[in-house]
């Protein structure tokens, strides 16, 4: 029964119900207490029936929160190692507030002393001791890696994955180990690039170098990117592309007999003394001022000439050695460093981390220059590592079995031209005729797509609409890219012989652009699209070569160089970790 004019709180407290029974025989006629007051309203109805005695009630209610209150101090003073708990001075009103707030301070406190109290019970003993590594010690521990470190890696489109690999874990290594995470094809393309985006630089790891070590040199800012890099060591393949005649030179004793045919073996060999000569620009320390010397690469450093191009001893100043260098390409060079050309690079001290000043900054007068400076940097510092290096995946691919790799059957090396118009199928002997048939099978297929265009539908999966689009699923198509951007794309990945991609037309919508790399330049071919018969075609060539879609038009010219300077060999890609 809900006592008109009271609190809740009273309703719920133990000695309600016997302030009730011990008031039931008798009534108040009038009772003031503080806070309560009865209504003088006399249209107010009175319930003489469940009067009771409130002041007992009160009397009662003060007494228990007054316990409460009290035994809360103590152990407040306790827990905080009080001698003894101090006289206590409650300002009580007449009655308890109906939501009046607990006191958690000593439950707080109690935490907190829990918290940094050390445990009172021993530590568990290991039952195999012999198996602890920190110095034996008998008390179980976390497992720990003290081998294995943490390298995170990004790839292009900004994602980044996390990797614990061993302290003697090589690139080469660690680009498998993403392969297969990231389910690539593995092409022996891929490389792990150091990236310094306040200075600006970054750099190809080579294959055999330590990424833990590489790591701990970098500044906080610096990350390692995943990417291809086709040029890695096609030097090897085609050295003469690589070295013009004008920039090698013969030390003396060889008397300049040596054919560019033994280029590379001068390089390796470390008792060979292969140079390299040519102007190079050059960054003055503590100024955005550049100035042009004649430089010679040697085993033993870098040096510019003081008097011309004189390599006489007495004229040649040390610019920077190889052991403790690497080199790097330099991002930006014209808003960063102000550089005179594009083509510029740097050679930066291993022990340098974000200090520019010791940075020598170099720009060379044209994109061969450049790839040959760098290149010869490599190979004179590194020697036949790097020819070990390029020869791993060479040995891989001898070793496996014959079985293991796609081989040619017997049926297919025994394929001849045939002739089924006639009742019976005839062998075409003459080879004109024979291409001239499979020119006109290969324009069948298109005449049975345009048949299908006819009677069929628009429906999404229908070949009209497919060819449309189809290509955008391939690795070598970058959608609306512009054209600078696909230029950093193929000088990051090596401007090597048939590096393309494809891309959205910027100044003809309907239209699309090839980006191709042939001699180290990067040139662009237009795809028009056409008409014919009703169906929409593709070309390079103003319509003498038409294809349905573009991946028919990529694999055409990957065996075909047609127009085109150069086969279509590696496609541009960018892997998503």
């Amino acid at each position: 029964m809900a006592l008109a004019g009271c609190p809740d709180f009273f309703l719920r407290h133990p000695n309600y119900q016997e302030s009730m029974d011990r008031t039931s025989s008798r009534r108040t006629e009038e009772l003031i207490v503080p806070g309560f007051q009865r209504s003088a309203n006399p249209n107010l109805p009175h319930h003489h029936e469940d009067d009771v005695d409130l002041e007992q009630l009160v009397n009662d209610m003060n007494s228990s929160m007054e316990s409460v209150c009290s035994t809360q101090s103590d152990t407040a003073l306790l827990l905080n190692n009080s001698h003894a708990p101090a006289p206590h001075h409650h300002m009580h009103p007449a009655f308890p507030r109906h939501s009046q707030p607990m006191h958690i301070q000593a439950v707080r406190c109690l935490q907190e002393e829990h918290r940094l109290r050390p445990a009172s019970l021993p530590a568990i003993p290991n039952p195999f001791p012999e198996l602890c590594s920190p110095a034996g010690s008998p008390i179980l521990s976390p497992i720990q890696t003290p081998n294995n470190h943490i390298v995170k890696v990004w790839s292009e489109d900004g994602a980044g994955k996390v990797v614990e690999i061993p302290a003697d874990m090589t690139s080469r290594d660690v680009c498998q180990l993403l392969v297969y995470k990231s389910h690539c094809v593995d092409d022996n393309a891929w490389t792990l690039v150091e990236h310094h985006p306040i200075l600006g630089l970054e750099r190809c790891l080579e294959d055999h170098e330590l990424v833990v070590q590489v790591q701990a040199s970098m500044s906080s800012d610096s990350k390692f990117l995943f990417r291809k890099n086709y040029a890695k060591y096609e030097f090897f393949r085609n050295p003469l592309n690589f070295f013009p005649e004008h920039m090698v030179a013969w030390c003396q004793e060889s008397d300049g007999s040596i054919p560019q045919s033994q280029l590379l073996q001068n390089f390796l060999n470390s008792s060979s003394c292969p140079e390299i000569q040519g102007y190079l620009s050059v960054k003055e320390p503590g100024r955005r001022s550049w100035r042009k010397l004649y430089m010679f690469l040697r085993r033993s450093g870098l040096y510019y000439s003081t008097k011309g191009t004189s390599k006489e001893p007495r004229h040649l100043q040390l610019l920077s050695d190889l052991d403790d260098s690497n080199i790097f390409t330099i991002i930006s060079g014209k808003k960063l460093h102000n550089c005179p050309t594009d083509f510029q690079f740097c050679i930066k001290p291993s022990k340098v981390r974000s200090d520019c000043k010791e940075l020598k900054m170099l720009c060379a007068e044209d994109e061969q220059s450049r790839t040959c400076w760098m290149t010869a940097f490599r190979l004179l510092k590194y020697g036949i590592v790097l020819y070990q290096s390029y020869n791993v995946p060479q040995q891989r691919k001898s070793n496996l079995s014959p079985f293991t790799a796609p081989v040619r059957s017997v049926s297919e090396n025994s394929l001849v031209a045939m002739d089924f118009s006639g009742r019976t199928g005839r062998v075409i002997d003459n080879p004109l005729e024979a291409q001239s048939a499979a020119v006109e099978e290969g324009q069948t297929w298109r005449k049975r797509s345009q048949r299908m265009n006819v009677l069929g539908s628009s429906s999404p999966l229908h070949p009209s609409s497919l060819s449309t689009v189809i290509h955008r699923t391939q690795v070598w198509f970058h959608g609306r890219i512009m054209r600078e951007e696909a230029h950093k794309m193929i000088i990051q990945q090596g401007q090597v012989d048939g590096l393309f991609l494809l891309r959205d037309s910027q100044s003809n919508v309907k239209a699309f652009v090839l980006t191709l790399c042939h001699h180290q330049k990067i040139k662009h071919f237009q795809i028009l699209p056409c008409e014919e018969d009703g169906q929409v075609l593709f070309s390079l060539d103003d319509g003498a070569t038409k294809f349905t879609d573009l991946i028919h038009l990529v694999e055409f010219y990957q065996l075909n160089r047609g127009v085109l300077p150069c086969k279509l060999k590696h496609p541009c890609t960018a892997v998503a970790l």
